[in-house]
């Protein structure tokens, strides 16, 4: 009975993290337009952190909670199911052509941050230093954006502006469902860990990341329907980035991060993968379906591969 209460809680988890996300993304818009910021700067802020909000919650739960090594491998995780998963469905369903400005300023970013990161997992702990130096990072980075955005200013996007009132309203109930939905998460996931010899490492790289990356998978999947599949590589590298630097850094300020030398091994196969990525969208103008398949092919073997490492059946 403990088994059926605890994955309905994990369940009810990842919807909490998700709605209480959309709910608060939709009353934080209403309430900057209210105000007259500009629509560009509310898509690069607002939304951008609203999508990686499930992961936040998760990691910064877990480092309250002295779940190092949950806090870590939720964001590397979260970064393989986006570059794999996310980009691989995406093509599957409709082939997208590669956005030049993400290639030559975003992913670039993304894969040295990458690097940054293995650098910092080397003695198997991110510091306090560490982690505010990726807050610093992160600033700078939205600062950035922000810059760039308004230097091309595109023709405003539309948000919906909701009452003052609802928008407030949503703002603490989609606050408060992302604590709930992040403490019944880890709460769960550590269940299942203890009862079934899981490491939390093996849990959060994979069962909780998948769950907190439904926003970026979803949100993808519905732009590649609609034809704007090239949504999904933006999606996936903006969330990637934020991962790092907002995730990371807030969960390691909060406390320093101890985890696994596991942890560097999956950052490493990350780097491996952000550059395969970089090569083949370097190399061709679209993301076809093949390549897609490949994607989702390498993830279904590193999950496989992380299975059997946790079980020690791999020397490494």
């Amino acid at each position: 009975m403990d088994y059926v209460l605890q994955l309905i809680f994990l369940v009810l988890g990842f919807v909490f993290l998700v709605k209480g996300a959309d709910f608060f993304v939709d009353g934080s818009s209403s309430v900057a337009k209210i105000f007259k910021i500009p629509s560009v700067i509310i898509g690069l802020t607002i939304v951008s952190i609203g999508t990686s909000l499930p992961e936040a919650a998760v990691s910064v739960t877990a480092s309250l909670s002295e779940s190092y090594d949950l806090s870590i491998a939720n964001v590397i995780g979260s970064n393989l199911f986006n570059s794999l998963v996310v980009i691989g469905v995406s093509a599957l369903i409709c082939p997208f052509a590669i956005d030049r400005m993400i290639m030559k300023r975003d992913f670039p970013i993304c894969t040295a941050l990458t690097v940054l990161l293995a650098f910092m997992l080397r003695d198997n702990t991110l510091s306090r230093i560490e982690a505010i130096v990726l807050l610093i990072m992160f600033v700078s980075y939205i600062l950035l954006l922000v810059l760039s955005a308004l230097k091309n200013r595109q023709p405003e996007d539309e948000y919906k502006t909701l009452p003052l009132w609802k928008s407030l309203l949503f703002i603490v109930l989609g606050a408060a469902g992302i604590i709930a939905g992040g403490q019944f998460t880890v709460n769960s996931a550590k269940f299942f860990a203890s009862e079934f010899g899981m490491s939390e490492m093996l849990i959060g790289l994979t069962v909780v990341a998948i769950g907190t990356s439904l926003p970026e998978l979803v949100t993808s999947i519905v732009a590649a329907k609609k034809g704007e599949s090239e949504i999904a590589l933006g999606n996936v590298v903006g969330s990637n980035i934020f991962n790092i630097l907002f995730i990371l850094g807030l969960s390691g300020t909060i406390h320093p991060l101890n985890c696994e030398s596991a942890a560097l091994i999956d950052t490493v196969i990350l780097i491996g993968v952000c550059a395969a990525i970089g090569l083949v969208c370097m190399t061709g103008k679209k993301a076809n379906r093949p390549e897609g398949a490949v994607c989702v092919v390498i993830y279904i073997a590193y999950v496989a591969y992380t299975i059997l490492r946790a079980y020690s059946m791999l020397p490494f």
